[in-house]
């Protein structure tokens, strides 16, 4: 695609690094920001350097969140003895909407993927043993995608959990396999979570 005008190629650019964006809608939202008055295309390019600046991870179960520690683990009101462990805060949000479950989250921030170069290194899953370890839940619920890498990481988990005791379950199979729980409908979700069942090791 050629352009006139360096500024809108380069603008053209950034948007189009963005996931799922192409060429052809880079150019339309950048054409829809020329048509914005200054006053609103600067108070939309403040709002994401603040969202850089001022986003962190949570220092308890690593959800995003402005404050040292989020909205659900500083609330009273949750169940804080039930543990959810979520890939994302694509996940984390799906089940939120359910408004189903009332206890914490535990995120962490991917799943092991060899193919992508993702260990279990790479995601806060000590962490999340540490506060097992701190925190003595009654029960860990392994909420993660139905997939190869999924089943990986609820095994590792697994087995890192076996010795502490906790109960640990995941959720029932009203998620097809190969599914994302960012894209299940709330009430198939919920149902999901609602009806978990103890982790069973898979057969070889």
């Amino acid at each position: 695609m050629r352009f006139n005008s360096k500024l809108i190629e380069h603008a053209v650019e950034q948007m189009a690094s963005l996931p799922g964006v192409g060429q052809r809608t880079a150019l339309r939202y950048v054409m829809s920001m020329l048509k914005r008055k200054p006053h609103e295309v600067q108070s939309f390019s403040e709002s994401l350097l603040k969202l850089i600046s001022e986003i962190r991870p949570c220092e308890k179960c690593y959800n995003l969140c402005e404050t040292p520690v989020c909205e659900i683990c500083a609330n009273p009101n949750r169940d804080h003895h039930t543990i959810c462990v979520v890939e994302d805060i694509r996940d984390f949000m799906a089940i939120e909407n359910t408004n189903l479950y009332r206890g914490v989250y535990h995120i962490l921030g991917g799943i092991i993927s060899p193919m992508d170069g993702i260990g279990p290194g790479d995601l806060s899953i000590d962490a999340l043993l540490k506060r097992v370890e701190t925190e003595r839940p009654n029960e860990v619920i392994l909420a993660l995608d139905a997939s190869i890498e999924g089943e990986t990481t609820n095994f590792f988990i697994f087995k890192k959990l076996k010795t502490t005791g906790v109960k640990v379950s995941n959720l029932s199979r009203g998620i097809a396999f190969g599914d994302q729980l960012e894209y299940a409908d709330e009430v198939t979700l919920g149902r999901s979570l609602v009806n978990r069942v103890p982790y069973e090791t898979p057969s070889v």
